[in-house]
């Protein structure tokens, strides 16, 4: 029966077909009432808005390698997929292309708004989720959940009241983060901070009623307009006859007092700061301490406000520019000097941060943070890799509240009703009809959105059907497994372990592993946006995403960065032509078997048709070997038995996400001892005139090729899926994601076998290597010969000589005990044998060999003579690094001991003609 199977790989043809397929067929479906242990896992909701970049590439290939090995390995396994409606990026988007079309979005009012955004995310808002299928994420996609869904929002709005209650949220006046450009309030894990070269500008602040003055320093003077009092240390001697006395505020002529209080640093500038409550931290405490006023000089839009005086309406460094102007006419600006510090910016947009006093609604973390480090420390969650435990400990030790609220239209708006006649504020879950203190009805919704972060800190069990003791909650909560970025440690999962543990009394997951970011070449952070980031689904398109995924799976080893160059996944496509060729190969080749009378069906055990599940059977014809005459093939047992070795290297190695080792083992397995050794050595036993050996070479082969398919599916599922389809399978099977995962059968381990081939193995490679040393053509046949005293050595090639002949193109291969002579032939020592051919004038050109092998001498001469002088040199042995000089002597004694071989290798030549 002749098979489809197309000439060349092309998985622009294969992949689409396979994920509309998975959908389609919903083969990932879970089920709570099913049996087996549970394997549940999340996924880091991306953003609405987003697409597809390497990091979520990265992410969502490793949750997709677990969740399909542990389906396959018969556990319940549940991927539950969702984005995030991503409050600020979602405003964003639609703003600017609201401005596009000349529309200020604060002229539609809230609910138009909203109405535009829905509008948006039902049109452009699911491109991320395409991609997601488009890549064959195997996704329960009955379950999809998005943060501002009605049902997710009655989550939130139920934890919101609950923390309320329980006096864990309030409402406070505060200084805060502001981001001019967003409009709103940031958290403190949405600033980032970059170093930058600015300025100190001493300013003269006189003392009213003396002669003196006071010079303080700052790198904003836009914010003097709002000081309240200059500081100095109580106990500072040049300044405490001023405690007391007021200073007149230079530009606003107002004057203010001075004050003594111990956070001021006598060492530090002049010893004296000006206090703007209003815009700075320390200053806000200060002001606190000292009841004084404070004064907002900046608009939401980092524009002065009217309390700036003369000032109001510039933008904040255009009133910079002014203010030193005119403090400098004035004869107020004793000094400028360099000065680089560290300044706040929005995460999202890169706006330079303002610290602004404001009335917001604070979430209390130290209460929720105590459990959380308690379940780290206990073991109930663990940390991959370890050393980013001691750095949540740190950071949730030290943990600040919470800012919650956002300055927004999109989002879960926060339920508080503030009464407009007696200023009273109700939480409730939903909208009261009436004050409860003074029954008025003149309520309104607070304003604000929650952050974005709160919503999805309740991801695990929110989407599980939490409050409700819902099937899939008791079947898949705590999840397994939580796979993300280090880089949102503090954004997400410690928030997920506070929410989590604080309402259901459960870690929500057991392990974090925190993977490693993709760099490029020159070990840059991949971006879009700054030029260094690629596009994986174009990268996709060109190379396949099977090619995608594994070349990722490679480079994921634990702790370090990733690094990305083009040629690795070159490498990987590699691999994908090589399963795809030799499948091929195989196919076409059975085509000619089948023409004799004997079918791939017919191979195959009966057992496959049989309609039973596949647990009701113990054996099928792709979980054990064939033997011949009763007796099983050195070759069977060894690929068996290296087949059974690398199923535990790759369950070991996912069993601690060590993703690098596994994939490399799957390559060794497949493309090694499968392609290049286990189908070269069976090709004469395929088409054998004998009738029954041909049927357990076939039997055998489909059997390890089955194995190699399962074994490779996690990782590179469609070209798996294709190729498994090509054979015999089961009445009702459906996909190979839905097969077992081979096991390592206790008959398949065979030492002895692996020792006595591995044996022939090193034996073929010596005796390759001295046909490409002595640039034999490859089909010329020479003799050769095999020299060991270990008896069993000698019977272990005597006994696969034929195969030696064959793979090496060896006229023969003389076997012997007697130690083979060291001249006139190249010989390859081990401990246990040595190799040789002899030199034959008509194997190959002696003269041109002679030349070559002359001009590789007086190379090397040459290079040696340079370092010998290089190292005889004092002053050069004095002045060098130590790591150089060492270098520079083990290059010299390499290449004096390559020498020393040409040279030998010169006089046997010149022997053997």
């Amino acid at each position: 029966m002749a098979r489809e199977i197309a000439k060349t790989y092309e998985p622009q043809q294969i992949e689409p077909r396979w994920a509309e397929f998975w959908v389609r067929e919903q083969l990932f479906r879970a089920d709570p009432n099913a049996p087996g242990p549970v394997f549940s896992i999340v996924i880091p909701p991306p953003n609405v808005t987003g697409s597809l970049h390497i990091g979520h590439m990265l992410d969502h290939t490793e949750i997709d390698i677990l969740t399909r090995w542990h389906r396959m390995r018969g556990y319940n396994a549940l991927y539950l997929p969702g984005t995030d409606h991503a409050g600020i990026s979602t405003q964003r988007v639609v703003v600017r292309q609201l401005a596009e079309q000349g529309i200020d979005y604060r002229t539609l009012g809230r609910e138009e708004f909203e109405r535009r955004v829905w509008k948006w995310k039902e049109e452009s808002g699911g491109a991320i989720t395409r991609q997601m299928k488009q890549i064959g994420e195997s996704c329960d996609w009955s379950r999809e959940r998005f943060t501002l869904s009605p049902e997710y929002s009655r989550v939130v709005r139920e934890v919101f009241v609950r923390l309320y209650e329980e006096g864990l949220i309030y409402r406070g006046h505060y200084l805060i983060n502001w981001c001019p450009s967003c409009l709103t309030a940031l958290s403190d894990l949405e600033t980032v901070h970059e170093e930058r070269q600015g300025h100190l500008w001493h300013i003269r602040y006189p003392v009213v009623g003396t002669g003196e003055h006071l010079t303080v320093a700052t790198t904003r003077p836009e914010t003097m307009l709002g000081d309240t009092a200059v500081a100095v240390h109580p106990a500072d001697e040049r300044y405490k006859h001023l405690v007391g006395k007021k200073a007149l505020l230079p530009l606003m002529n107002r004057e203010i007092p001075i004050i003594g209080d111990e956070m001021v640093d006598r060492e530090f500038g002049t010893g004296a700061v000006k206090i703007t409550p209003a815009h700075d931290p320390n200053d806000f405490e200060v002001g606190r301490r000292h009841g004084l006023p404070e004064i907002d000089v900046m608009t939401d839009d980092a524009k002065m406000s009217a309390a700036a005086g003369a000032y109001a309406g510039l933008d904040r460094f255009e009133a910079r520019k002014k203010i030193v102007e005119d403090l400098k006419a004035q004869g107020l600006l004793e000094r400028v000097t360099e000065h680089t510090h560290a300044v706040a910016l929005c995460e999202r947009c890169h706006t330079i941060v303002e610290p602004r006093a404001s009335t917001q609604w604070f979430c209390k973390m130290k209460p929720l943070a105590e459990p959380a480090i308690a379940a780290v420390e206990r073991g109930e969650i663990r940390i991959i890799p370890e050393n980013w435990r001691e750095v949540y400990f740190q950071w949730m030790r030290n943990i600040r509240d919470w800012t919650l609220s956002r300055q927004l239209w999109w989002g879960h708006r926060i339920p508080a009703w503030h009464c407009g006649n007696c200023k009273e504020i109700t939480v409730a879950r939903e909208a009261p009809a009436k004050c409860p203190k003074c029954g008025s009805t003149n309520l309104e919704q607070d304003p604000d959105v929650l952050d974005t972060w709160f919503s999805s800190g309740l991801w695990p069990f929110a989407t599980l059907g939490w409050p409700e003791n819902t099937p899939d909650f008791q079947r898949y909560y705590p999840t397994s497994l939580l796979i993300t970025g280090y880089e949102i440690l503090f954004f997400w999962v410690a928030r997920m372990a506070m929410m989590g543990i604080h309402f259901t009394g459960k870690a929500p997951f057991r392990d974090v592993y925190l993977h490693s970011i993709v760099r490029t070449a020159d070990g840059q952070k991949m971006s879009k946006s700054k030029g260094t980031g690629i596009d994986p689904i174009d990268v996709n398109r060109r190379y396949g995403t099977d090619a995608m995924r594994f070349t990722l799976a490679t480079m994921a080893a634990p702790g370090s960065d990733l690094i990305w160059t083009e040629d690795r996944i070159q490498s990987s496509r590699n691999f994908a032509n090589k399963i795809w060729n030799a499948s091929r190969f195989l196919f076409v080749n059975l085509d000619k078997f089948e023409q004799g009378g004997v079918s791939l069906e017919q191979l195959a055990a009966p057992e496959i048709r049989v309609k039973a599940p596949y647990a009701a059977r113990r054996w099928r014809w792709k979980d054990f070997f064939r033997p011949f005459r009763g007796r099983v093939a050195l070759i069977d047992g060894w690929l068996f038995a290296r087949l059974a070795s690398t199923i535990d290297l790759v369950n070991e190695a996912l069993k601690n996400y060590r993703f690098h080792e596994a994939a490399q083992g799957v390559y060794q397995f497949f493309w090694g001892d499968f392609c290049d050794w286990y189908i070269e050595w069976v090709k004469p036993e395929l088409q054998s005139a004998e009738k029954a050996r041909a049927v357990a070479a076939w039997r055998n082969l489909f059997a390890a090729l089955d194995a190699a398919l399962r074994l490779l599916h996690p990782f590179m599922p469609f070209i798996t899926e294709e190729l498994w389809h090509q054979l015999p399978q089961r009445v009702g099977a459906k996909s190979i994601a839905l097969d077992a995962f081979p096991e390592a059968r206790a008959e398949w381990k065979n030492e002895k076998a692996v020792e006595q081939f591995s044996l022939i193995q090193e034996a073929i490679v010596a005796l390759r290597n001295i046909r490409a040393e002595m640039r034999l053509e490859p089909k010329k046949k020479v003799a050769a010969e095999f020299s060991s005293s270990d008896e069993q050595a000698r019977q272990t090639i005597e006994s696969s000589r034929e195969g030696i002949v064959r793979l090496v193109a060896l006229s023969e291969l003389k076997v012997s005990a007697e130690r083979l002579p060291q001249s006139g032939g190249a010989v390859r020592s081990t401990a246990l044998f040595d190799v040789r051919i002899a030199y034959v004038a008509e194997s190959i050109d002696v003269e041109a060999e002679e030349a070559r092998l002359r001009k590789q001498i007086d190379g090397l001469e040459k290079a040696i003579a340079a370092k010998e002088k290089q190292l005889a040199d004092n002053t050069f042995r004095s002045r060098a690094p130590e790591k150089v000089v060492r270098g520079l002597e083990a290059t010299l004694a390499e290449q004096t001991t390559e020498l020393r071989k040409l040279r030998s290798r010169l006089e046997e030549l010149k022997t053997a003609a």
